[in-house]
């Protein structure tokens, strides 16, 4: 969601402007574990938040990266009226080939140190099976099998989500949510990816395709009759929407000097580079962003609700709310001559800042 400059790569260096309530950082010799799991805040309730587990250049990296999606899921679940708080963690280390039963139980017992101040959940390279390890050692982790009492993959719910949000901005954009017809660039087709290019390719919308997974695109794209393309000329194609669906910061200025696309709308996280400059730049294009904390808040919504006691119509009910949500904050970008991501953060911000007062008076 949040981008902040760095002024070198120490470890303190990086926690200057985020403000978290803590960092753990944790390691098991015996497993080679390697995890940092990063608690933003928590006045609206128990950070919440996927583990990530993916290869990093440099250990600095792999913090950054937590610090940023965990300040990102504290707006989340402001602005979605979630009582979460955010959270994130990420285990460094390559998920095809480090990961065994053993690490992710003793991942467990560090979560559950913690008393309930985080909750984790799937994320980039941790599945439900994963899920599952984690809780044999702790009760405060989503996203297992229905099987056993959870609510399952969160994919669906994410990718309803962002369906929704793109719908919003079609409205706002077009004056009317209709999308037969209209064309979406759908970037990375994973779980998420899929679901939303199946979303879309049932509204009769013109679906272009890419991913780094050659396999996993041509399977996609045949399956759902979607275009392939390159992950660089998915920036050139003259579309109605570009949806980035894969890993963040791939809106920057090499890219927005390249987009023609009316409006960007897709379920990555942190898709700005810069959000203060590339949030301007876009304004000045005249291309519509939907903040991505906002539309890609599904997966939250079905941890969320496997807390309070899962119901997947009410998960998908308030799914569907994104559209409402994405349409008040275009509203107040509009009115008040706002970067979208400025009205978002804005409204966010005054919530969390409304139940702070309620607590300390």
């Amino acid at each position: 969601m949040l981008s902040f400059p760095l002024v070198d790569n120490t470890v303190f260096s990086q926690l200057v402007g985020f403000g978290h309530q803590s960092v753990l950082f944790c390691y098991d010799q015996e497993t080679s574990l390697r995890a940092i799991i990063a608690i933003h805040d928590t006045t609206l309730g128990p950070a919440l938040g996927g583990t990530r587990m993916m290869i990093y250049k440099t250990e600095a990296d792999a913090l950054r990266d937590v610090l940023r999606l965990s300040r990102g899921m504290t707006y989340k679940a402001a602005i979605t009226g979630l009582n979460l708080g955010g959270g994130k963690a990420v285990i460094i280390g390559d998920s095809r080939t480090d990961k065994t039963e053993v690490m992710m139980r003793r991942y467990g017992r560090f979560i559950e140190n913690l008393n309930g101040l985080f909750i984790t959940a799937t994320d980039v390279g941790t599945s439900q099976k994963d899920m599952e390890y984690i809780r044999s050692e702790t009760k405060h982790v989503t996203g297992v099998p229905i099987e056993i009492g959870g609510s399952g993959n969160p994919a669906p719910i994410t990718a309803i989500g962002v369906y929704f949000g793109i719908r919003a901005c079609a409205k706002e954009l077009f004056g009317n949510d209709a999308l037969a017809g209209r064309s979406v660039a759908v970037q990375g087709v994973g779980q998420v990816g899929e679901c939303l290019v199946r979303l879309l390719r049932k509204e009769n919308v013109k679906v272009y395709v890419s991913d780094i997974n050659e396999e996993r695109l041509i399977q996609v794209a045949k399956k759902y009759k979607a275009e392939m393309v390159s992950n660089s000329d998915i920036y050139n194609l003259d579309v109605d929407v570009y949806a980035p669906c894969a890993l963040g910061s791939t809106i920057n200025t090499l890219t927005i000097n390249k987009l023609k696309c009316a409006i960007i709308a897709g379920a990555a996280n942190n898709q700005l580079a810069d959000e203060e400059e590339h949030g301007k730049l876009l304004l000045e294009k005249d291309i519509l962003y939907a903040p991505d904390y906002l539309i890609n808040a599904g997966g939250l919504i079905n941890s969320y609700s496997e807390i309070v006691g899962y119901s997947k119509e009410r998960t998908i009910q308030l799914a569907e709310n994104i559209y409402e949500m994405t349409r008040g904050v275009l509203k107040k970008s509009k009115s008040e001559s706002i970067p979208t991501y400025v009205a978002a953060n804005q409204i966010a911000e005054k919530r969390i800042a409304d139940i702070k007062k309620i607590k300390t008076n």
